[in-house]
């Protein structure tokens, strides 16, 4: 009787109308987040783009998607802070249904770069605000394990999108897509808004101020580290998964690798490692212990990844994709620890901001790998980028204080 006593007040927690939206939210987030990637290549070659091309036009428009983020991670980020984690929740995911239903009826690459760029826009907002709702609504106990389902539900989106794209045409693809999005804004009616924005409200506190970030150099510091914790978490998704099939190419894997697969093998191992970085997070009391296993894990895999899978089966290279994955799977507790640095006045800010300046990390990485390409090769300028932003995340980590168990009710003074 004691165990359930003990236990309910988490399952309570887990199952709360907070939790539960989120996760559905950031579920719909990451199935249209990671569309282009899983369509990249049948969609491009029906506008009439060869093979090169595809390549080329395919990391141009993923580019536009990330721009459209970095923008929206800013301007969703000041709306949770000014406005409400839950108004945020709701005009993103309309933003981005509108954006991916209107892709499924482009006939030029520059209406997909258009369209792309509002989807973009409008994802930007989701994970944030989610993730921000989570840990203001739940206590300091629990909101680890809250985030941790939040992104474990959320990122498995990524893996039911691939399964749609091997068996949809890619135009329907973004239709249901799209569809799923506005489904959601059903369930999101009764949800309530955190109390701790709604006192920051009443108590008057300066909110959603993004450039106070820069006028004080150490929150300025704390923002920057916070972003480069998270960068080597998209260089594998938006490199070396995305352009897996380029790859494995150039590595003579034995089988035919399509980016769609790879996304669902990397993604599941994501959905395992973003639950088993939360619970570690919680037995171990904290938050950057686990970035610093995690990101060693990944620095492992993509030795594998470049160095052990000349000539090996598209199974191997499928199971080193799933390993990419689970040890990308720090997301959640890389984000939960951007929220619990900063006050409620600024949290939905930071929250919102700093994963999509992650993702938008994508395009300097991007033209890195382009530029060094010609000299390099493909295989040395991805490696060349990859161990870059790993040594900057591990030190930027090490930089960063460690933020478990931190009471949130508290503001940031200008």
């Amino acid at each position: 009787m004691s165990v359930s006593k003990s236990q309910s007040p988490l399952l309570k927690a887990l199952f709360s109308p907070a939790v539960i939206v989120a996760s559905l939210g950031y579920f719909v987030d990451i199935f249209d987040l990671l569309l282009f990637s899983i369509v990249r290549r049948p969609s491009l070659a029906s506008l009439g783009l060869n093979e090169a091309e595809q390549v080329q036009k395919g990391l141009m428009l993923h580019n536009t998607q990330m721009i459209g983020m970095l923008f929206g991670g800013i301007i969703w980020g000041v709306l949770a802070d000014k406005k409400g984690r839950l108004s945020v929740l709701f005009g993103s995911i309309i933003l981005y249904s509108v954006g991916n239903i209107a892709n499924a009826f482009v006939h030029s690459v520059e209406a997909y770069a258009f369209w792309r760029f509002v989807a973009g826009l409008g994802l930007a907002g989701e994970l944030g605000a989610g993730i921000t709702l989570v840990a203001e609504t739940l206590s300091k106990e629990h909101r680890g394990y809250g985030t941790a389902l939040v992104a474990s539900i959320g990122v498995s989106g990524a893996v039911v999108g691939g399964l749609v794209g091997e068996f949809f045409d890619w135009r329907v693809t973004y239709i249901i897509g799209g569809v799923l999005g506005f489904a959601l804004l059903l369930l999101r009616v009764n949800t309530a808004e955190s109390l701790l924005f709604k006192n920051a409200k009443i108590h008057g506190s300066h909110k959603g101020n993004f450039l106070s970030l820069f006028k004080d150099w150490s929150k300025a510091q704390k923002f920057l580290k916070c972003i480069l914790i998270g960068v080597p978490i998209w260089f594998v998704i938006g490199t070396l998964i995305q352009l897996s099939p380029e790859f494995s190419k150039a590595l003579h894997v034995d089988g035919v690798i399509t980016a769609g697969r790879a996304v669902i093998f990397c993604y599941g191992g994501l959905v395992f490692g973003d639950l088993l970085s939360g619970l570690l997070s919680q037995y171990l009391k904290s938050r950057l212990r686990v970035v610093f296993i995690f990101l060693g894990g990944l620095a492992f895999f993509e030795c594998l990844y470049f160095f052990l899978t000349d000539g090996v089966s598209a199974a191997t290279f499928y199971f080193i994709c799933f390993g990419l994955g689970f040890f990308a799977g720090y997301w959640a507790v890389f984000v939960t620890l951007a929220a619990e640095q900063f006050g409620t006045n600024l949290r939905g800010t930071v929250a919102t901001s700093v994963p999509n300046f992650v993702r938008a990390s994508v395009v300097p990485m991007s033209l890195s790998f382009t530029a060094l390409k010609g000299n390099l090769g493909m295989l040395m300028a991805a490696q060349v980028v990859g161990v870059t932003v790993l040594l900057i995340a591990f030190f930027s980590a090490f930089l960063l204080e460690e933020s478990f168990g931190k009471d949130l009710g508290y503001y940031e003074i200008d």
